[in-house]
């Protein structure tokens, strides 16, 4: 089967840290940029950050900026998203997405819970 597959979210308070996973099972993420999205109550899904096939290129929402690190280990079929000094704000379920470079296939994950609270 092939999926997508988030973990490490979870409850945290504010300050605090967070790695996010996105592992694919059943396909190679070689050929694949990944971005992260995330969706609050009652708010429209919104993307947080991206990284190309080779990890040469990232980008990141303005409001996760200097926050947030995204990368990838193509060796471990994953991609990561290291949140630090997280605030409420980013409270949302967290989605990750696999876009092939050729174009035609695309997955999104099930998405991972993360609460900033205390």
């Amino acid at each position: 089967q092939l999926q997508l597959v988030e973990s490490g979210g979870g409850l945290v308070q504010p300050g605090g840290s967070l790695r996010l996973s996105c592992a694919a099972s059943g396909f190679t993420l070689d050929y694949y940029a990944i971005a992260w999205f995330r969706q609050a109550p009652g708010k429209e899904r919104e993307g947080v950050s991206c990284i190309s096939s080779s990890g040469g290129y990232t980008n990141y929402a303005d409001s996760v900026k200097g926050r947030f690190t995204i990368s990838r280990s193509n060796a471990d079929n994953t991609v990561y998203l290291q949140m630090n000094s997280l605030k409420p704000e980013d409270t949302a379920v967290y989605y990750c997405y696999a876009e092939y470079n050729y174009g035609g296939r695309d997955y999104w994950g099930q998405g991972t819970q993360v609460t900033v609270s205390s």
